[in-house]
């Protein structure tokens, strides 16, 4: 007896005074398979239809064969199972395993659910989107349509008290929470480490080795995706001395058969590895397993909503998972774990993963939304409600596609797409193709881009085409029998041959790419940088509609695409290219206006249409200082010390005219821009004009006074030396000392206000001492600067008392 029967009851007498409830049991339970069954002879249920979601194809697959094994019956009798891909029902199916995508399509096209009884939402604690919206839609089915239709939600490891609060009744009763113990096999943990430097297929080999010499009986281990699960095998496969050990791999994209041979049992005498992704977490018995190892990485899409792309990002698994994962060694009997990672790190990691609906591309949750007749997520029982703005960039993606009307009601062209069961994107593109005449190339198309690895790995979208059309395996079969499905929906069409590049740009036209630079480097509309392997033939094309994308932060990998016909962008894409006038320098400083055609971020084309007129030209110039600041002015030595001099004044009084860029620009109508007027350049504005602006900006009673306040140049006994206004530590005179002899009183600047910083010379120029003290000079250091300066410069007269000598620049005659 499983450990559910224990709880049967109690849940059968929940479901028959109400109409939710929320189980909780541990993996190993067997709430899967049992309790469907045990709910056939309900009162409540009558004829209808039990209805069991799991997150996975190969759950739903797996489950409906072993409850129909428990029949003693075939699958598609009693019990059947719907995905997407492969579906085996009867007239006298009562309990049907479906997807959790294929409930939402289902719900949205019978909102009353005609002819079901209950809906069990299975391993609801992995929070997929699928899940939450179909949670949501059968809640407002069940308040507003339905009250007599069952909703049970199932989990391993869930928050019982949220999912029971958010099914509560309108009086505010709250859901009733059954829990079933798990089966109890002891599961020994053994922590194996990792050393950081060694590449994680090297460790999981490893491990792999190791645990099929310690321990009998067949090895589950999990790994990311695909590619890690073929290279494990490989490595395995090359140190393996074992000969009764089968290597299989357990994923998605494989061909029922191939996933067959993972779950089922050893052949007798023999045992398995498995290598599986987290497909095999939950809801699936893999038989004969009773060790298992976790790598302690799983792979989750992550949206980026300023790309437009869903990664795939690897991830360090949550608590929960590697629970999950553990458990699976104690289903039939007592087991180990082998975990890739010491055992201080399992504090480190998170409680769960965040739910689907936070992180992913919400474009078909808004779709649906809208067929629902929902404006917003306000009003329905989403244990998390979707992020706004990813919700607000969804509908913004969704309006571009011409899905929505601009008062956020679904378009005539947004009903066409809810009746082809795709996401929007791949939705819109099939019924392009099929006004096109060939909605089977867009529906295959569309069934590459769903199913990884459909049609080959080539990255040129022809190849895949080509590829899928001679697959002759049952899943390719499988992927053709059901575009024709979807090109049916999307209307048919008879016509000329599509165009897959155009299909792919119509689809997701933030990813046209045109070649730049070195073979294979590329420019998305998006403005993001991609990059295809030189040698790819695809590398040759100028432009490319690109499909899946991966890799880097600023730079992606294409991993799908096709050629693009520049004069068919031209012809069919003419909408998507903007074209703007733009007023542009010639290295000769000269303006001419250039007309730029783009898409997106990616330039078509660009040409000089010709010469601005004064108008335009002014404001180009006037629009370039404003972009880039007083900076790219012809500033000379004339305006720049004018803008000192009133500068320093307007730091000794805030009447004078305020010389900082932000306030000479906000004034520039009064000084700047009447000298643009008629200029071809900023260059021609030269610094005479430039300083004859500025000393336009001072009132008529201080300009008389500027000369006498902030002189340009100080008087000397033998002409005058220039004032720097803008000198660190205030206005500075560069002089030879000499020309300072006789000089008894220190000058100043500002009406006496401001000495200045006198730096002292010598007859060559270089630094002898800085003052802002001549007299206390002379009369101080002076003795020891003439010393050093007679031994330097004989030639040169040195007083002793320089206050009383007089100035001179000159050197004593020859002799003297």
């Amino acid at each position: 007896m499983l450990p559910i029967h224990a709880v049967l009851e109690p849940l059968k007498t929940v479901l028959s005074q109400g109409n939710t409830a929320v189980l909780a049991a541990p993996p190993g339970a067997g709430k899967t398979t049992v309790v469907p069954l045990a709910l056939l002879d309900q009162p409540w249920l009558g004829e209808g239809r039990i209805l069991l979601l799991e997150p996975r194809r190969l759950a739903a697959r797996a489950a409906a064969d072993r409850m129909a094994r428990t029949l003693n019956q075939e699958t598609g009798e009693t019990v059947g199972y719907r995905t997407r891909l492969q579906s085996r029902v009867g007239p006298r199916t009562r309990i049907e395993v479906i997807t959790e995508g294929v409930f939402t399509r289902m719900i949205l096209d019978d909102p009353a659910l005609e002819g079901v009884g209950a809906v069990l939402f299975d391993e609801f604690h992995e929070r997929s989107l699928d899940a939450d919206l179909g949670l949501a839609l059968a809640r407002e089915t069940q308040s507003l349509l339905r009250e007599d239709l069952r909703l049970l939600v199932m989990s391993a490891t869930l928050d019982v008290a949220g999912v029971s609060r958010l099914l509560a009744t309108d009086s505010g009763d709250l859901a009733p929470v059954i829990e079933a113990e798990g089966r109890v096999f002891p599961v020994e943990t053994r922590y194996l480490g990792r050393n950081p430097t060694e590449r994680f297929e090297e460790a999981m080999a490893r491990a792999c080795l190791l645990a099929l010499g310690q321990e009998a009986g067949s090895v589950l281990a999990f790994l990311p995706g695909q590619g890690e699960i073929h290279r494990v095998a490989r490595l395995v496969g090359e140190r393996l001395r074992l000969p009764n050990v089968d290597v299989v791999p357990l994923y998605g994209g494989l061909d029922r058969a191939e996933q067959d041979r993972a779950v089922e049992p050893a052949q007798t005498g023999r045992r398995k590895l498995v290598l599986a992704t987290s497909v095999a977490e939950t809801s699936l018995t893999i038989e004969g397993v009773r060790v298992v190892i976790d790598g302690g990485l799983s792979r989750v899409p992550r949206f980026e909503p300023s790309s437009g792309l869903t990664r795939l990002a690897t991830v360090r698994v949550s608590r929960s998972s590697a629970e999950q994962r553990r458990g699976r060694a104690g289903r039939t009997e007592p087991g180990v774990c082998y975990r890739l990672w010491d055992e201080e790190q399992t504090r480190g990691l998170v409680p769960h993963q965040r739910p689907e609906i936070q992180e992913a591309d919400l474009t078909g949750l808004a779709l649906d939304l809208a067929r629902w007749g929902a404006r917003s997520t306000e009003g329905l029982a989403f244990l998390d409600p979707p992020p706004a703005g990813a919700m607000a960039e969804a509908r913004k993606v969704l309006g571009q596609l011409g899905a929505l009307e601009a008062d956020g009601a679904l378009s005539p062209h947004g009903r066409r797409l809810t009746r082809i069961p795709l996401s929007p994107r791949l939705a819109h593109m099939v019924a392009v193709a099929s006004d096109g005449g060939d909605a089977l190339t867009g529906a295959r198309i569309a069934a590459i881009l769903s199913e990884p690895g459909l049609g080959g790995n080539s990255v040129d979208l022809a190849d895949r085409l080509t590829g899928l059309t001679r697959d002759r395996s049952q899943r390719a079969r499988d992927a053709m029998k059901l575009a024709d499905r979807w090109a049916r929906a999307a209307g048919g069409g008879a016509g000329q041959a599509a165009d897959p590049g155009l299909l792919l740009a119509e689809a997701f036209p933030e990813r046209i790419a045109r070649a730049r630079g070195k073979p294979g480097e590329l420019l998305l509309a998006s403005g993001r940088g991609a990059a295809l392997e030189p040698s790819d033939h695809l590398a040759r094309e100028p432009w490319l509609a690109v499909a899946e994308l991966g890799g880097g932060d600023a730079r992606d990998r294409v991993r799908l695409a096709a050629a693009l016909d520049a004069a068919r962008i031209e012809t069919d894409l003419a909408r998507l290219i903007s074209e703007e006038d733009r007023l542009v320098k010639e290295p000769s400083g000269r303006m001419v206006i250039r007309r730029v055609r783009r898409l997106g971020a990616v330039v078509v084309d660009e040409r000089i249409t010709g010469a601005p007129d004064v108008g335009a030209l002014s404001a180009a110039l006037r629009a370039e200082v404003q972009a880039d600041g007083l900076g790219v002015l012809n500033w000379g030595e004339q305006a720049t010390a004018l803008r000192a001099r009133l500068a320093f004044l307007h730091a000794l009084d805030p009447a004078w005219p305020d010389m900082s860029d932000a306030a000479l620009i906000q004034a520039a109508d009064a000084w700047l821009w009447p000298l643009l007027e008629g200029a071809r350049s900023l260059e021609a504005v030269g610094d005479g004009k430039l300083a004859d602006g500025l000393r336009g900006l001072i009132p008529w009673d201080q300009q008389r006074r500027l000369d006498e306040l902030a002189p340009a140049r100080l008087t000397t006994p033998l002409g005058s030396a220039g004032i720097d206004y803008a000198a660190e530590g205030g206005p500075r005179v560069d002089i030879r000392v000499q020309e300072l002899f006789g000089v008894t009183t220190h000058p100043t600047v500002g009406g006496g206000r401001v000495p200045l910083t006198l730096a002292l010379l010598s007859p060559a120029r270089r630094p002898v001492q800085v003052t802002k003290d001549l007299p206390g000079f002379w009369a101080g250091s002076w003795a020891a600067v003439r010393a050093e300066m007679r031994g330097r410069y004989p030639r040169h007269p040195w007083p002793e008392n320089p206050a009383e000598a007089q100035a001179t620049n000159r050197a004593k005659p020859r002799g003297t």
